[in-house]
């Protein structure tokens, strides 16, 4: 059997085009018995580290290259695909991608023929099969190509010839082989693989369709004729090219020549610039002590001094000191600039982190565990977070660029890929599925569902139709697929050498942003160091709070927000927290009047507990029972008292899982953070199953109960899913309490800055605003004679009140909104007249913002008369000599209160003149439909019906099966629990209605208040069922 390699291999990151994932290719290929194969995605690098990974694993060697365009344009391009013979050659790849991804759209990539031959050297070119000038009709072209290839190349240069079994291939063929023959171009033999099975050729189809925007009817010559583009065996492979079999012993040959890998990257963090004489090292120990002495006082406590001297030693040692640099200069600029910014992360582990005031957290006061953040046994560089205020964080991420350049920095890629909805909509398109039922399925579809008989005839489609079975079956497939690139939310690279040299950059679709092909995970399997700023949009509202404050005269910041404050904690224990940052959820909510948090720390535990990690591990209910005083404290090992001691003998942080290893089975601090790591992915690798035995055995020797390490086990596997580690839920538990402590103490200012730093959060602004109304907070509506553009403070008797700003009118555009408050700055407008003929002189409002804004009420009550008036003087305005005659005003019916709230909710998505539900209440209250605050004060076991807006649907992962919904009315929330079988038989009411009637029991404990639904119906109202919206199943 003559063996041979694959040279022209396209993954699914040739985005639209392959159907197979990099590790498929690479599991079949090793199936196979494939030594070596090359990866060569379409103008672009994206998915080889996933194939590396892979590759380095089950002994393949991996070529790296890629198809690359090169013409005029993307979309009559020729190609040729080129390969990396060494590190070097990589370099020149990626460079040459840069160059032709940069000049580019997003998404497209050219070069020119002369910029292929500059940067030749170090690589392997094929040249030939479908779509290249080998095969084309244009000889002169051609030959001209060959000659400036043939010189670049030299011996470098393979002529490739391709077969997938298709009629015309023979005539091509005969053409590119006398033309390679004449050039003196030595043949190698390949095919086009798109996929490495031919049972993805259909799926592959419909890639092809959605990427051409055709239909499978439609698409015609569009389609590859056959399945003939799935690696083949060595015998089949060498059976379809019998007559070349020197052609085929060449792939072998390019495979030798080619000996780069990922693993020959090597790289360096880029160089801080220093004071004169100051080595990184030095300039950082003097930061880090100096930090230390203004955190401690002059006198810095020894056991501060010997954890810093100690991590020093250690960032020393693995050469990281500039990246902590960098971590502090960010910061600093930060501060200089008024940008209210906190890491958070692992990196609240580390005291030289909180020395440079990167954390607010003091890690020796918390013991908190080094080796999560950063270890010598570990091979990857430390993660920082920094979180910044999400609406200054275009001014960090620029200064970025500004320092280091954009040859040096560039943003990491997010890979968005095919979830239910858009691969339902997408791929049913293709089928010629009609958009409506589309759209039907799509929404009664969950984020991660699978398309199902049951779920096809609930969106009432036939499950048997051919349509609709192909449909189930390719919806399957495509999931996970990469559908494009976006931006990671804040993740930088960033390299001593020119990063275009490690991966090649593209743009961007916002403006002055460039990316890498590369997405987070790739960049941490190659341990390249990433810098995250993440826009966190709790510290924009607190700091636009605070400048509410300072209007006032009252100065606030994070350090100096009073700590332990009663009434704030008060409404905390209340679950009085809509709006708080991270325990305003659902599930937070109830969490809250059980737990009972009085300090700091109980928050720190409040932003834990309610995660899959403790859940699955049965660790919340012992917890809350010790709290509580209901259970004895008790430690399953002396030994184990200082690592569980803070949370009462049970673990529930991810720091106490790897003290716990350290201290119970005598792993090193290095080899828990790898049982860290390894429980991270247990899911995918199964390498939890290697600890297993370990950890429970050693316990079992210590004397610790076998129930107690079972226990431990089951709770690590559950941190995998979502454990939260305790310097994560420090960092946060800091900014919920000054959320909370303004909210408590400053009402109005907490809903105006909440309001302007939308999106965020967990609720709509309309839930919002009805949360602040019934806290006795006046909230105005739009106003063309008060409104700015974000919403405003009012004083008037000494009561402080907020004005809804033109950014919440849907469809008004910001230039209208500066210029209302540009002409209301010369002079206040003197009426309806006046602010039409103002407004419509260049540069005048857009037409349809008067229309917008009359629907809105923004020129008073009677929006009926309003409306007329306004289209008339704008007409008048637009064509002044046109005789109208004197039209009367018609008499309009005013609004009645659902009325206007319901135009509230079209033209704003919100009411500050009361919830859809309050002029309904006579109606709710004749079908015997209670108010939510009537609900809460009911008793335990009472059967009830209830109804209101659904603003919540939830169904976690650790809930087997639940969903939870919240309905909110003009009195406030009912939580409803919807077991798995009740749902089944309510599933499209529960996905799809938004005004809800439930009938069920209620369950009230600990001052939590559940409703258990057993049936669920749209209840007969009079009015329309109107909704700010409804965060559904997050």
């Amino acid at each position: 059997m003559q063996r041979y390699s694959p040279l022209w291999c396209k993954s699914n990151f040739s985005f639209l085009e392959g159907a197979s994932h990099p590790d498929e290719l690479v599991e079949e290929a090793h199936h196979l018995g494939l030594r070596a194969l090359a990866l060569t995605d379409r103008d672009g690098v994206h998915g080889v580290v996933r194939a590396h990974v892979k590759a380095r694993e089950l002994g393949v060697r991996l070529l790296i290259g890629s198809q690359v365009t090169v013409g005029k344009d993307s979309e009559h391009g020729s190609r040729i695909i080129l390969l990396a013979r060494n590190r070097e050659g990589y370099a020149r790849l990626c460079r040459l991608l840069t160059r032709g991804r940069r000049r580019c759209l997003k998404g497209e990539s050219i070069v020119s023929w002369g910029e292929v031959c500059a940067h030749a050297e170090d690589l392997i070119a094929l040249w030939g099969g479908e779509g290249s000038l080998l095969a084309e009709d244009d000889a002169g072209r051609c030959d001209a190509v060959a000659g400036d290839l043939r010189d670049a190349f030299g011996d470098r240069l393979y002529a490739l010839v391709s077969r997938h079994k298709r009629p015309e291939e023979p005539d091509l063929e005969a053409r590119a082989r006398e033309r390679i023959d004449r050039y003196g171009i030595r043949a190698v033999a390949a095919t086009e693989v798109l996929y490495h099975s031919p049972a993805r050729r259909q799926l592959h189809d419909v890639l092809t369709c959605v990427r051409h925007g055709v239909t499978l009817a439609s698409a015609g010559r569009t389609l590859r004729p056959n399945s003939e583009h799935a690696l083949r065996s060595p015998h089949a492979f060498a059976a379809l090219f019998s007559d070349l079999p020197d052609a085929v012993a060449r792939t072998r040959e390019v495979a030798e020549r080619c000996s780069f890998s990922m693993d020959d990257i090597r790289y360096r963090y880029p160089a801080e610039r220093l004071p004169d004489g100051r080595t990184t090292t030095t300039w950082l120990r003097e930061l880090a002590v100096q930090g230390a002495r203004g955190r401690y006082g002059d006198t810095i406590p020894e056991r501060v001094m010997r954890q810093l001297e100690r991590e020093l030693e250690v960032i020393e040692r693995l050469d990281y000191g500039g990246y902590f640099l960098t971590m502090w200069e960010i910061v600093e600029f930060c501060r200089r600039e008024g940008i209210l910014c906190q890491g958070r992360g692992s990196a609240a582990n580390s005291v030289v982190c909180y020395c440079l005031e990167i954390t607010a957290i003091d890690p020796v006061r918390m013991n908190l565990l080094f080796e999560r953040f950063l270890s010598e046994e570990r091979a990857e560089p430390p993660d920082i977070d920094l979180d910044v205020a999400n609406g200054r964080r275009e001014e960090v991420i620029q200064h970025v660029y500004e320092k280091y350049g954009r040859d040096h920095a560039a943003m990491v890629a997010n890979v968005i890929r095919y979830r239910a909805r858009s691969a339902i909509r997408e791929v049913g398109k293709t089928l010629g599925i009609a958009e409506t039922s589309l759209d039907r399925l799509a929404k009664l579809a969950s984020y991660s569902e699978r398309v199902t008989p049951e779920l096809l005839l609930r969106a009432g489609l036939d499950p048997h139709h051919r349509a609709h079975r192909h449909l189930a079956v390719l919806t399957d497939e495509i999931l996970d697929f990469p559908r494009h690139l976006s931006i990671h939310p804040g993740g930088f690279l960033l390299g001593h050498e020119p990063v275009h040299d490690l991966v090649p950059i593209e743009n961007a679709t916002m403006e002055k942003r460039t990316v890498i092909q590369w997405d987070k995970e790739d960049v941490e399997a190659l341990g390249l160091f990433k810098v995250d700023l993440l826009g966190l949009g709790a510290l924009t509202q607190i700091d636009l709070c605070f400048q509410l404050l300072r209007e006032r005269g009252i100065e606030l910041s994070m350090a100096t927000i009073p700590p332990d404050d009663s009434a704030t904690y008060d409404m905390i224990c209340a679950g009085d927290t809509v709006g708080v940052f991270q325990i305003e959820s659902r599930a937070q909510m109830a969490m809250l009047p059980r737990l009972r948090p009085r300090h700091y720390y109980d928050l720190v535990i409040e932003v834990s507990i309610v995660r899959p990690g403790p859940i699955t591990g049965g660790m919340v209910h012992p917890y809350l029972r010790r709290r509580n005083g209901e259970e004895a404290v008790e430690y399953p090992h002396e030994s184990l008292r200082p690592v569980l001691e803070k949370t009462l003998g049970v673990p529930l942080f991810q720091e106490q899982v790897m003290k716990l290893a350290v201290v119970a089975a005598d792993y090193t601090p290095g080899e828990a953070d790898q049982l860290r790591r390894d429980m991270a992915a247990w899911r995918k690798t199964g390498r939890m199953e290697h600890h297993r035995d370990r950890l429970i055995q050693r316990m079992l020797a210590k004397g610790i109960e076998k129930e107690f390490a079972e226990r431990v086990f089951k709770q690590i596997c559950g941190f995998g899913e979502y454990g939260f580690p305790e310097s994560h839920a420090a960092s946060f538990a800091l900014i919920s309490y000054a959320s909370a402590w303004l909210r408590c103490h400053y009402p109005a200012e907490f809903l105006c800055s909440i309001l302007n730093a939308q999106p965020m959060g967990f609720y709509s602004p309309a839930t919002l605003v009805e949360d602040a109304r019934r806290h006795g907070v006046r909230v105005w509506g739009v106003d063309v004679r008060k409104s700015r553009w974000d919403c405003t403070m009012e004083e008037e008797d000494g009561a402080r009140s907020v004005r809804l700003g033109f950014r919440y009118i849907k469809g008004m555009r910001v230039a209208d909104g500066e210029r209302i408050e540009t002409l209301r700055e010369e002079a206040p407008f003197a009426g309806l007249e006046d602010f039409v003929r103002r407004c419509s002189a260049p540069p005048r409002l857009n037409d349809r913002a008067f229309t917008l804004l009359a629907e809105a009420g923004a020129f008073g009550s009677d929006r009926r008369r309003a409306l007329w008036h306004v289209r008339g003087l704008v007409h008048a305005c637009r064509a002044p000599l046109l005789l109208t005659g004197n039209e009367s005003t018609p008499a309009f019916r005013s609004l009645d209160p659902l009325e206007t709230i319901t135009w509230d909710y079209h033209a704003t998505r919100l009411s500050v003149r009361g919830h859809p539900l309050g002029p309904l209440r006579p109606e709710l209250r004749a079908q015997g439909f209670p108010t939510a605050e009537e609900v809460f004060r009911m008793p335990h076991g009472r059967r009830i019906r209830v109804a209101g807006v659904v603003i919540c649907r939830q169904r976690p992962g650790t809930a087997s099966g639940v969903t939870f919904m919240t309905l909110e009315d003009e009195t406030g929330f009912v939580n409803v629990v919807i077991w798995k079988q009740v749902f089944k038989a309510h599933a499209v009411i529960v996905k799809t209605v938004s005004l809800l009637a439930v009938a069920g029991k209620i369950q009230s404990e600990h001052g939590v208040v559940h409703l258990i639904a057993d049936r669920l119906w749209e209840p007969e109202l009079s009015g329309e069922g109107v909704s700010g919206g409804s965060r559904d199943f997050h």
